[in-house]
């Protein structure tokens, strides 16, 4: 049985960025989703350790295994009519290295970044 997830005062969601790109980089993958945030659901994803992208890719973890991620994802959410996202980073992530090459290849992709 699935537990849908709250519903939001009109008020609250009003203000909130439906939209949120989240990463996450481990020792071997790279993974990055996009979240509506008013239903609490993943509107898109994509991750270096799918089976349709492994062949493509010789090292799964590096910079270029985030920027492949990145035009995958920005495929994805162009084909679901989804043209904006927003972008918040954890304190530990800085706009370098594989985060960047994330963000930059959505960009790259006609997504528009908020």
């Amino acid at each position: 049985m699935v537990i849908p997830p709250p519903l939001r005062p009109l008020r609250v969601t009003e203000f909130l960025k439906p939209y949120v790109l989240k990463m996450h980089f481990t020792n071997k993958f790279v993974h990055a989703q996009v979240i509506h945030s008013p239903s609490a659901t993943v509107a898109a994803s994509a991750s270096s350790q799918e089976k349709a992208l492994r062949p493509s890719l010789g090292i799964t973890r590096d910079v270029a295994a985030a920027a492949l991620i990145g035009k995958v994802l920005g495929e994805r959410l162009l084909v679901k009519n989804i043209p904006a996202v927003s972008v918040f980073l954890k304190r530990e992530q800085k706009y370098h290295g594989k985060v960047k090459a994330v963000i930059d290849s959505l960009r790259d992709a006609g997504v528009k970044l908020l």
